[in-house]
C-alpha cells in the first residue's frame, strides 16, 4: 500500500502544484481546494474499507487494468501538452483503476461519489465557458434589472452593465458565470450525498433544480450588490462586501437547496397519506 501511495504522490504532486501557482489563483477558481478537502474528507471517513483486507481482490483485476493504462495516457497527455482538463482529470480513472485491481468491485462502489465529485475540480478550457458564461451573465443581468425595475429603483442595462443611479456595475464572470453554476451544483450533490435519499427519482428532480437554484441565489447576489452599490457607494460595494457576497451566494443557494427538499418531502408525505387513505 506504501509504495501505491508513493507512486500517486509522484504522478500528482506536481499536478497540485501547478494547480495552486496558476487556476486556483483565479477568483473563479476558489472552489478547487474546497472539492479537493471534500474529497480527502470522504475518503478518510471510509478509510476503514481500504484497510480491510477482506475487500482485497484475489483475481479479475483486467478491467481494472486497462482503466488504470487509461488513465495513464491520458495524464502523460495531459502533462507533456500542459493540458490541465487532462492532467486533473486524469487522476479518476486511475484513481478508479487502481481500486479495481486491488480491492473487489464493491469498493470502487463505495467510493463512487468521492471519484465523481473530482469531476467539479477540473478545470474547464475557456473556450467552452465563454459559450455559456455570456448568456448566464446576461440573463441573470436582466432578472436583476427587472425586479429592481419594479421596486422604482432608477435603474438601466446594457448586456452585462448595469446602471444604478450615478454607478456602473459589470456583471463579471465570477458573479454569474459557468464556474458559479459549478460550484453551486456541487453543493447541491454533495447535500445530496449527505442526507442520502432513498428515492432516486427525488434525487434527481432535487439534482436539476439545483440549475434554477444557482440561477436564483446568483440573481439575489447581484441585486444585493447593486443595491450596497446604491445606497453606500461604490467602494463599499466593490471592497469587502463583495467578498462577503461570494459567502452569502453559498447561504442563499444552500437555503434554497433545502427549503426544496423540505417542500418536495413535504408533497412526497402527502401523496403518501392520501396514497395510506385510498387503501384503507
Amino acid at each position: 500500500m506504501i509504495p501505491l501511495l508513493v507512486g500517486l504522490l509522484f504522478l500528482f504532486v506536481p499536478t497540485y502544484l501547478n494547480l495552486t501557482n496558476t487556476v486556483w489563483q483565479m477568483q473563479d477558481q476558489a472552489h478547487g481546494p474546497l472539492i479537493l478537502m471534500v474529497v480527502l474528507y470522504l475518503v478518510w471517513v471510509d478509510k476503514e474499507i481500504l484497510l480491510d483486507t477482506a475487500n482485497l481482490r484475489q483475481s479479475g483485476r483486467g478491467v481494472g487494468l486497462l482503466l488504470f493504462l487509461f488513465g495513464l495516457l491520458v495524464y502523460i497527455i495531459g502533462r507533456s501538452q500542459d493540458l490541465l482538463v487532462f492532467d486533473v482529470g486524469s487522476q479518476i480513472p486511475v484513481l478508479a483503476g487502481l481500486l479495481l485491481i486491488f480491492y473487489k468491485a464493491k469498493t470502487l462502489k463505495r467510493f463512487w461519489f468521492p471519484l465523481f465529485f473530482l469531476f467539479f475540480m477540473i478545470p474547464l478550457p475557456g473556450s467552452m465557458l465563454d459559450v455559456v458564461t455570456l448568456p448566464m451573465k446576461v440573463a441573470v443581468s436582466y432578472v436583476a434589472e427587472h425586479v429592481l425595475y419594479w421596486f422604482d429603483y432608477p435603474i438601466a442595462r446594457s448586456g452585462v452593465i448595469i446602471q444604478i443611479g450615478q454607478y456602473q456595475l459589470l456583471v463579471a464572470d465570477a458573479c454569474a458565470g459557468m464556474h458559479t453554476l459549478i460550484s453551486l451544483e456541487a453543493l447541491g450533490l454533495l447535500y445530496l450525498n449527505i442526507v442520502r435519499h432513498d428515492s432516486l427519482a427525488r434525487n434527481l428532480l432535487l439534482a436539476l433544480l439545483i440549475i434554477p437554484i444557482s440561477f436564483s441565489a446568483n440573481v439575489i447576489r447581484v441585486i444585493v450588490l447593486t443595491l450596497i452599490t446604491y445606497y453606500f457607494g461604490d467602494e463599499v460595494g466593490q471592497g469587502f462586501v463583495h467578498g462577503f457576497a461570494g459567502i452569502l451566494l453559498f447561504v442563499v443557494a444552500l437555503t434554497l437547496i433545502i427549503s426544496v427538499d423540505s417542500l418536495i418531502q413535504y408533497f412526497v408525505g402527502k401523496h403518501t397519506q392520501r396514497k395510506a387513505r385510498l387503501q384503507s
